[in-house]
C-alpha cells in the first residue's frame, strides 16, 4: 500500500497551474508504478536468470552488488526498470522546473520583502566568494540540471522553489507534507532517549530549502538555531520559507566542513540526507567540524538513507543511484566504517550508530527500524 501526502503550503509555496499539476502527478504516479509494480519483477529475474546464468559461469553466485549490477545489465526488466527510473528523474525536473521559471520573478520578490522587511524572525548571510566544492560542481546532483547552486537571476531562489515540490513528487510524498519526516524522526528519538536534553544553539548542515531545520527551531523554540549550505538559492528560499512561516533560522552560505563558528558553539549538529552528496575527505572533515563545534554533552545527528545491508542484490538495488542519478559518493558512503569515521573524528567510543523508525509510518513501520529496512533512518552519532 501506497501512503500519500499532499504537499503542505505557506506562502512561499509555489503554485502549480492545473496542467503544471498534471504533469508532477503523472511523474508521482509513474514512479509508484515502477516502483511497486516493475521493480518486484527484478529480484525475480535475478534468481531465475541472471545469478544462474553467472553461476554456470563462474562456478560461484555473484559476490557483491557489482557482479549483481554485472549479471543483470543484460536483463530485459533489468534493463526496462533502470531505463523507466532515469526516464522519470528527468521527467521530475521536466514537470517542475518550467512551473518554477514561471513563477521566478513573483518568487524572487517574495523572498526579497521576507529578508528585507522590518521585524523578520531569523537572519540570511551570503557569501558570494566561498568556493563551491568540487562534489558538487561536477555532477548535477540527482540529474537536476545545474545542480543546486546555479543561479539564473539576481536574487535567485529558483533552486530552493523546484527542490521543495521535486523531492515531494520524488518521494512519492512519504516524508510528510512538508518533507521534514527525517528530522522528527530524529528528534522524536532524542526526546524519548534524552528527555531532558534542552540544546541551547543547533547546528543543521547543508539544510537547502530548510524543510529539516525548522522542525528544530519548533520543538526547542529557545534554542537558537542556525542552518548552512554552500547554495545560496536554496538558502535565499530557505530563508523567506522560515520567514514566511513565522519560524526563527539564521541562514548562511558556508561549507560544513570547515565554518567560522567557535569552538562547543552548540549543543547540537545535525544533517539530513547530506553525506552522500559530499566525499571520502569531505565526511572526515564534517565529523571533525562537527566534533569541534559540539559544547561537552552535546549530539552530532548526521542522518541518512539506511545503510546496505548484506545482501549483495539488495546492495545492487540500492547502489542504482550511484550510477544511474548523479551520486557517485553514495556507494563510496556505504562502504565506509561510518563509525570509525566518527570514532576517529573525535568522538572515540562516544560514537554510535541509530536506525530511528519514520515518525510518519508508525506502527506499520516500526518492526523494520532495528533491521535498517524500509521505514527507518540511519544516523551516524557520537557525543561529546
Amino acid at each position: 500500500m501506497q501512503h500519500m501526502f499532499v504537499a503542505g503550503t505557506h506562502p512561499m509555496f509555489p503554485d502549480a497551474l492545473h496542467d503544471e499539476q498534471a504533469r508532477q502527478d503523472f511523474v508521482r504516479a509513474m514512479r509508484v508504478h515502477v516502483n511497486g509494480t516493475v521493480q518486484p519483477g527484478l529480484s525475480r529475474a535475478y534468481e531465475q536468470v541472471a545469478k544462474p546464468s553467472f553461476t554456470r559461469a563462474r562456478g560461484r553466485a555473484p559476490a557483491n552488488r557489482s557482479e549483481v549490477r554485472q549479471s543483470m545489465q543484460p536483463v530485459p526488466i533489468a534493463q526496462m526498470w533502470s531505463a523507466l527510473m532515469r526516464t522519470t528523474q528527468e521527467l521530475l525536473f521536466d514537470a517542475v522546473g518550467p512551473s518554477i521559471e514561471r513563477q521566478a520573478p513573483d518568487l524572487i520578490d517574495r523572498a526579497r520583502g521576507y529578508r528585507d522587511r522590518n521585524g523578520k524572525l531569523g537572519s540570511l548571510m551570503l557569501d558570494p566568494a566561498l568556493p563551491i566544492p568540487r562534489y558538487h560542481t561536477a555532477a548535477d546532483i540527482h540529474c537536476k540540471p545545474g545542480g543546486y547552486h546555479s543561479e539564473l537571476a539576481p536574487d535567485d531562489v529558483s533552486a530552493g522553489a523546484e527542490y521543495e515540490r521535486t523531492l515531494h513528487v520524488y518521494m512519492m510524498g512519504q516524508l510528510g507534507p512538508h518533507n521534514d519526516d527525517l528530522a522528527k524522526s530524529v528528534i522524536a528519538w532524542l526526546k524519548r532517549e534524552h528527555p531532558g536534553f534542552s540544546p541551547r544553539r543547533i547546528l543543521d548542515m547543508g539544510c537547502t530549502d530548510g524543510h529539516n531545520t525548522l522542525p528544530w527551531a519548533e520543538v526547542f523554540p529557545d534554542a537558537e538555531v542556525h542552518a548552512i549550505d554552500v547554495a545560496a538559492p536554496v538558502l535565499r528560499y530557505a530563508h523567506a520559507r522560515a520567514e514566511s512561516m513565522e519560524t526563527k533560522v539564521h541562514f548562511a552560505q558556508m561549507n560544513a566542513e570547515k565554518t567560522p563558528f567557535p569552538d562547543g558553539h552548540f549543543d547540537i549538529v545535525t544533517s539530513a540526507i547530506m553525506l552522500h552528496e559530499t566525499s571520502n575527505a569531505a565526511i572526515r572533515a564534517i565529523f571533525r567540524e562537527s566534533h569541534r563545534l559540539l559544547a561537552p554533552g552535546g549530539f552530532m545527528l548526521h542522518s541518512e538513507a539506511r545503510p546496505m545491508p548484506g545482501d549483495p542484490f539488495n546492495n545492487f538495488m540500492q547502489d542504482w543511484s550511484t550510477h544511474n542519478n548523479a551520486e557517485p559518493f553514495l556507494g563510496t558512503l556505504h562502504d565506509l566504517d561510518v563509525v570509525q569515521l566518527v570514532c576517529d573524528a573525535g568522538f572515540g567510543d562516544r560514537a554510535f550508530e541509530l536506525r530511528v523508525p519514520s515518525v510518519w509510518m508508525p506502527g506499520a513501520w516500526d518492526h523494520d527500524a532495528k533491521a535498517g529496512r524500509r521505514g527507518s533512518w540511519y544516523v551516524a552519532a557520537g557525543r561529546k
